[in-house]
């Protein structure tokens, strides 16, 4: 006899003797009523006999209830991954690898209703999705730093594709905004799409499929984490499924360039020194002391050394002239208060390079359409808003203490990267400002 035609008191007994199963309870229940057991509750018992592998592990997790079938029909989420599928191509991928067409006559057949055929249809979806979404989360290499190397992304489990998938409270939602990449990768999916039916040409097009490569390393909104854009200096801020704020930022002058990072924030440091870099301080600081300045009008002091208790040198003690030369080096420090240049607050990422996201007294440069000024640092136009979102609560000073360290109490990845390819009347155009696309 086929499944198809097991008895009703079969499905209840193999309903019940599956150890966990919410079908199990629910087959239970129908048959003590004398009901027919759900359809739904049906196509999970035909789910604990087929499915296999990595997918068993899943439908097991959550007892063998389906994602794709609702009361007896396929979802309008198949309709969505089918679109995604058959434009492979804009991620570099291809359709073929999916068997979108044996995936059509999977959904065919389960129209009429069929129990086996509905299982067959979802565990054939599932199955899709998740080797879709492994491929487009397949990271390359793109010259991004890991300084905290438990943030390089590595390809993902089918188990735990799926087990992402079913977190938010809407699947349709985030199966039709593609949840699990990030909102810049969508962005730049799609001007890919653009600029091929607009022919453009295969140099632009390699240059866009870098974009995407770039963006392909970030998480998607559903993790709580920071991207700076240093081609466009602009800061994003995401959690919860959504972009949770966003600001402009001044990013590395060509010179002295925003590199590409990505790190843990641990630390915010309230009325902090700035630390003048050593050729600031042979170029710009010793020329004005030369001419008369004093260190005081200047905002600063001298220490020895960088240590952890350096002394502080009176004036006379420098010999100036070897500093403006570059022949001497010396720490110089801005004290804190309203013209200092980290302005009331900065956070700390670890990190070789020396770089940190810092508030700025100097807001005329955060008005300018191009604001690629600094030293390689971050300068926030809204360092207490994202101070406030980091902490989840308004950050402020205890007292004028100078350098007052803050842990926080959650770890937030920040990611510098770098997205030059941009939408326009023409089609696409590029903002390589440090000229990264080769």
């Amino acid at each position: 006899m086929g499944r198809r035609r097991l008895s009703l008191a079969l499905l209840v007994f193999a309903a019940v003797t599956a150890f966990g199963a919410p079908a199990a309870v629910a087959a239970d229940r129908s048959a003590a009523q004398g009901a027919a057991i759900p359809i739904d509750d049906r196509v999970a018992l035909m789910l604990r006999e087929e499915a296999g592998g990595d997918l068993k592990d899943f439908y097991a997790g959550r007892g063998y209830r389906p994602i794709w079938v609702h009361r007896g029909k396929i979802g309008a989420e198949a309709a969505t991954l089918l679109g995604w599928l058959e434009s492979a191509r804009l991620d570099g991928l291809k359709s073929s690898s999916y068997d979108v067409d044996e995936l059509r006559e999977r959904l065919a057949a389960a129209k009429g209703g069929d129990v086996a055929a509905l299982a067959r249809a979802e565990l054939a979806l599932s199955k899709r999705f998740a080797h879709y979404v492994r491929d487009q989360r397949r990271p390359r290499d793109v010259g991004m730093i890991w300084a905290d190397k438990d943030l390089k992304p590595r390809r993902p489990s089918v188990e735990s594709v799926l087990r992402a998938a079913t977190f938010p409270e809407d699947f349709g939602s985030y199966l039709s905004a593609m949840g699990w990449m990030s909102e810049h990768y969508v962005r730049l999916r799609r001007l890919m799409e653009h600029a091929q039916k607009r022919g453009a040409s295969e140099a632009a097009l390699e240059r866009i499929a870098l974009n995407l490569d770039r963006a392909r390393v970030l998480p998607g909104p559903w993790t709580h984490h920071i991207v700076v854009d240093a081609a466009a200096g602009l800061l994003y801020y995401y959690g919860g499924g959504k972009r949770e704020g966003m600001m402009r930022v001044v990013v590395g002058a060509p010179e002295t360039q925003t590199p590409m990072l990505a790190g843990n924030i641990q630390w915010a440091i309230l009325n902090p020194y700035w630390n003048v870099p050593d050729y600031l301080a042979g170029r710009s600081i010793a020329p004005k002391v030369l001419a008369g300045r004093s260190l005081a009008s200047l905002h600063m002091e001298a220490l020895s050394d960088w240590g952890p208790s350096p002394r502080k040198l009176d004036a006379s003690e420098i010999d100036w002239h070897a500093v403006a030369a570059g022949q001497q080096l010396l720490r110089l420090r801005e004290l804190p208060g309203p013209r200092n240049s980290m302005g009331k607050v900065k956070f700390l990422f670890p990190n070789d390079e020396g770089i940190y996201l810092h508030d700025t007294p100097d807001r005329a440069l955060l008005r300018k359409k191009d604001r690629h000024f600094s030293n390689g640092c971050i300068r926030l136009e809204k360092a207490s808003e994202l101070g406030k979102w980091l902490f989840q609560k308004p950050l402020r000073a205890k007292d004028g203490t100078p350098e007052q360290a803050v842990p926080l109490p959650v770890e937030v990845p920040v990611y510098l990267t770098y997205f030059t390819a941009i939408a326009v009347e023409k089609g696409v155009a590029f903002r390589d400002v440090y000229g990264r696309d080769g």
